[in-house]
C-alpha cells in the first residue's frame, strides 16, 4: 500500500539518506498532490520522525514551507537538484 501512495524506503530508493528516514516522491505530481502525500506520511510516522518530500512542482516551495509551519513541524533541510526539490521535514 505505501509503494502505490509513493512511500519507499530511503535506503533502497537513494544511496546516501539516511536509512531512518521516509521518502515520499511526489514528483510527477502538481499542488497539492505534494503536500497531501507529505500530510499521510506524517500522520503515519511516529513522534521525531524525518520525512523527506521530494516533488518537481515549482509550488511546493510556497506550500510545503506553509503546511509544515501550520501543523508544527520543521524543516531541518531543503534542496533542489535541477526540477526536483527537496525538503525534510521533522515531526515534533
Amino acid at each position: 500500500m505505501k509503494a502505490e501512495l509513493g512511500f519507499m524506503e530511503a535506503s533502497l530508493y537513494a544511496p546516501g539518506m539516511v536509512a531512518n528516514e521516509i521518502l515520499v516522491d511526489a514528483r510527477g505530481h502538481r499542488c497539492p498532490v505534494p503536500t497531501l502525500r507529505l500530510r499521510r506520511a506524517l500522520e503515519d510516522a511516529p513522534s521525531g520522525a524525518r520525512v523527506r518530500l521530494l516533488a518537481d512542482d515549482p509550488l511546493a516551495r510556497i506550500d510545503v514551507p506553509h503546511f509544515a509551519g501550520e501543523i508544527g513541524c520543521a524543516i531541518a533541510e531543503r534542496g533542489e537538484d535541477g526540477p526536483t526539490l527537496s525538503f525534510l521535514v521533522v515531526k515534533p
